[in-house]
C-alpha cells in the first residue's frame, strides 16, 4: 500500500499523558505517534489505552493519520493494545507502529488481526503499517518485512534496541559517543543503507531513529543530514523543539529546487529542439539526471511547500 504523504518529522508522546498528547497534536509534525510501548511503564499500559482512544477519536489530527504504537508481539500487551484501542477509537485509525519487528510472519500476525477488527468495527479503509527494524533478526529479514503486506508503509530504523541486539556499545539512543572514534566509518552506516534499500525496493518510506539528547539541536541537525544524505524521507523526534529542524532538513532547499526546475527547464528546451542529452553549466544531463529533479519536485510536493 504506497501512501503518499510527508513524513520529515514523527514526533513520539507518551500515551499516558493526555496533555503531552495536546502538545504533540499542536505541533507541525508531519506524523504525531502516540505511544503505548517504550514511553509508557508496565503498570500504566493498560490505563493508557483509553487516552490513546480518545485522543484517535476526538483529538484535532489536522489532516494527519491518526496514528499510535502498540507494544511488541512477545509482550502480554500486545494483543490487547489493538483490539481496545481500535474499538474505543470507533475504528478512528490509520497508521499503527509495529516494534521489535524480526520476521515477515511477525507483519502477518498483527496484518490478519486488524482484518478482523476492521470488520468488527465498520471500517473499509486499511489501516498501514510502519515496521520497526531494531534487532539483527529485523535487519537480516527486513527486505521479506517490507514485503511482508500490502499495509507496509514505511520501515523505521531503532537504534537503542538495535544497538542492544548486536551488542553495539552505547551511550545515548542515536547520539555519537566515545567509541564512534574508534570505529574508521559511520557506525549506523549498513543497517541504515541495507534498510533504504529495502524500503525503496518495496515501494515504502524509510524513517530514521531517534536523537536521545532533545537540547543538542546541532547534534540532532547533523544526525538529520546524515540519513537525508542516505535518501531517508524522514526522522523521529522525541521533542517538539526537534520537529522544525526535521522539516527543514528533509525539505528540499532553494537551491535545490531551483536545479531541479533549471534541469527540467532545459530538458523541455532539448527536446523541443530534438536533442537527447545536452550539458547543462558544464555538467551532462541525461535521464538519471531527470529523474533525480523529478524526485527533487515530488518530494517538495508531499511537503506542500511551494514548489
Amino acid at each position: 500500500m504506497t501512501v503518499e504523504r510527508a513524513e520529515r518529522s514523527v514526533l513520539a508522546t507518551p500515551g499516558s499523558n493526555p496533555h503531552m498528547i495536546g502538545k504533540a497534536l499542536a505541533s507541525d509534525a508531519d506524523v504525531v505517534m502516540i505511544d503505548l510501548e517504550d514511553a509508557v511503564s508496565p503498570d500504566q499500559k493498560a490505563a493508557a489505552r483509553a487516552h490513546v482512544a480518545a485522543a484517535l477519536r476526538d483529538g484535532d489530527w489536522r489532516g494527519r493519520p491518526r496514528t499510535f504504537r502498540i507494544n511488541a508481539l512477545n509482550t502480554p500487551w500486545f494483543v490487547l493494545d489493538l483490539v481496545e484501542v481500535i474499538a474505543a477509537a470507533q475504528g478512528l485509525v490509520d497508521l499503527i507502529v509495529v516494534p521489535k519487528v524480526g520476521s515477515a510472519a511477525d507483519v502477518g500476525t498483527v496484518a490478519t488481526v486488524l482484518s478482523s477488527l476492521e470488520r468488527a468495527v465498520g471500517r473499509d479503509a486499511p489501516v498501514g503499517l510502519e515496521i520497526q527494524i531494531e534487532s539483527a533478526a529485523g535487519l537480516a529479514h527486513c527486505e521479506e518485512i517490507a514485503l511482508a503486506s500490502a499495509r507496509v508503509e514505511a520501515l523505521v530504523f531503532g537504534p537503542g534496541d538495535y544497538a542492544a541486539s548486536m551488542g553495539v556499545p552505547l551511550a545515548a539512543i542515536g547520539m555519537p559517543d566515545r567509541w564512534d572514534a574508534a570505529y574508521p566509518g559511520y557506525r549506523w552506516d549498513y543497517p541504515l543503507q541495507r534498510m533504504v534499500v529495502a524500503a525503496r525496493a518495496a515501494g515504502v518510506r524509510a524513517i530514521d531513529g531517534p536523537f536521545a539528547d532533545f537540547r543538542d539541536l546541532d547534534g540532532f541537525r547533523a544526525s538529520c543530514r546524515a540519513a537525508r544524505a542516505l535518501g531517508y524521507d524522514g526522522k523521529w523526534c522525541i521533542h517538539p523543539d526537534q520537529v522544525p529542524v526535521a522539516n527543514e532538513v528533509f525539505t528540499p532547499d532553494e537551491a535545490e529546487v531551483a536545479w531541479a526546475r533549471e534541469v527540467l527547464d532545459a530538458n523541455a528546451e532539448a527536446e523541443r529542439e530534438g536533442r537527447g542529452s545536452f550539458a547543462l553549466h558544464g555538467h551532462m544531463v541525461d535521464a538519471a539526471t531527470l529523474r533525480m529533479a523529478r524526485a527533487t519536485l515530488a518530494r517538495v510536493h508531499r511537503t506542500g511547500e511551494r514548489a
